[in-house]
């Protein structure tokens, strides 16, 4: 069965683009010009991803995002389109939950990578059940929970996959191109600079306010998770 793809854009020239690419890729696309119209279709249809333009009429995509979020439906992956400038929605986007994001104008190769990449985990039938730790912070990888000096820490799933990952190889230093194969399943590195845009997030969530750090950089070479 091919997976289902809501694409929430109102320009109508994009959006018959980026559906006929889909479809010939193999992707069942159900298209929404608006957010009343995409979260309408999300109710009725068995959705696997959402593809959701940034600038809308109306309800704009950072608006249908928490209203997903805050849903039963929480859980679908989230890809957001926006244009190059406007970088501020981008991080209002992730820190409500979005899973990636690209820039228009993009290379349609790139729009697919990152679709499987979201959707590949999905039903892969892999039991974890134990706990990554470091110093004071907790990752249970059942429960799929995280929490440092006995307190709760939200992430997004893509957060998530990649304080696993770092955890996975903590006192390893990982390349960008690393994380990008482990956490996005992408194997070559198109530009895009979504693994510093996600570390950046996890820093926030993870070290801010405790004096050890647990996240670091290493200049030239990638990022380490160590005390």
């Amino acid at each position: 069965m091919s997976e289902t793809v809501l694409l929430i854009e109102d320009e109508q020239n994009v959006a018959a683009f980026i559906q006929q690419g889909l479809q010939e890729a193999g992707y069942e696309v159900f298209l929404a010009y608006n957010g009343h119209q995409g979260l309408a279709l999300l109710e009725q249809k068995n959705i696997d991803i959402i593809i959701l333009d940034i600038i809308l009429p109306g309800m704009d995509g950072i608006e249908i995002l928490k209203h997903i979020r805050s849903s039963k439906l929480h859980e679908i992956p989230i890809l957001l389109l926006t244009a190059l400038s406007n970088t501020d929605s981008v991080v209002s986007g992730l820190d409500n939950g979005a899973d990636d994001y690209l820039t228009k104008p993009f290379k349609f190769k790139e729009l697919i990578a990152r679709l499987r990449a979201l959707t590949r985990r999905r039903g892969n039938g892999v039991q974890q059940s134990d706990i990554l730790d470091i110093a004071d912070l907790e990752l249970d990888r059942n429960a799929k929970s995280v929490q440092r000096a006995g307190q709760e820490i939200k992430l997004t799933s893509t957060e998530f996959r990649l304080l696993e990952y770092l955890l996975i190889n903590k006192n390893k230093v990982m390349s960008r191109i690393d994380i990008l194969e482990n956490v996005w399943d992408i194997n070559f590195n198109m530009g895009t600079n979504v693994v510093d845009v996600y570390v950046n997030y996890l820093r926030n969530k993870v070290d801010k306010g405790y004096d050890n750090k647990l996240i670091q950089t290493v200049i030239g070479m990638g990022y380490i998770m160590k005390e």
